[in-house]
């Protein structure tokens, strides 16, 4: 996204518009089908309007993406979490757990995530995005290298997705129930590598 235009009332107003535009059309197509002159007719906005404010389709896409993936520019620590967590710790500290299992709530962004066109886009930009804070986590718990913690980070989020894909990313008590058992999972895991 540009950030060379001061961020007022309307800029604000037609960035949200192109955003809400954008996942309209995603509900009626997959992404392949989707380009900036459908997304300006669905904005009602020109397509110097667009420009304005997106570089391309892609800016749009990685900025909803990061909405629904509750990604923030805020340090955080990755949860650790050493036993079997109760489904209410897991319900109570959503925002320390990785972005596959942190899923917006909010029912507008499935079928972006459900797009098979962008499963894999949307998993690298998770690892893109998640790579710096949780692979270092990984290498403190477990005292693996670098790159077999990235192995490790790689494999946790290919399979964190395909799980949340499995529930159409709808956080119901089936999911917190496989999120438990995942975390127990990964911690015993990570439990046996250390001790080694």
């Amino acid at each position: 996204m540009k950030n060379k235009r001061k961020t007022d009332r309307r800029t604000v107003y037609t960035i949200n518009a192109i955003k809400k535009a954008f996942l309209k059309l995603i509900e009626q197509n997959s992404y392949s089908q989707i380009n900036v002159t459908s997304l300006c007719r669905e904005a009602e906005i020109t397509r110097s309007t667009f420009y304005l404010h997106f570089d391309n389709l892609t800016d749009v896409l990685n900025e909803v993406l990061d909405e629904a993936l509750l990604f923030s520019n805020t340090e955080v620590e990755p949860m650790s979490f050493e036993d079997n967590p109760s489904i209410d710790v897991l319900k109570e500290n959503e925002s320390l757990l990785p972005a596959c299992q942190r899923v917006a709530d909010s029912p507008k962004y499935h079928h972006l995530l459900m797009d098979p066109s962008l499963s894999d886009y949307i998993i690298g930009r998770i690892i893109k995005h998640e790579k710096s804070r949780t692979v270092p986590s990984i290498q403190k718990r477990t005292g693996l290298s670098k790159s077999e913690a990235e192995l490790l980070f790689i494999y946790a989020i290919h399979g964190s997705f395909a799980i949340n894909k499995k529930h159409h990313f709808v956080k119901d008590e089936a999911w917190y129930h496989d999120l438990q058992l995942l975390n127990k999972f990964t911690s015993g895991g990570y439990k046996v590598i250390s001790s080694k």
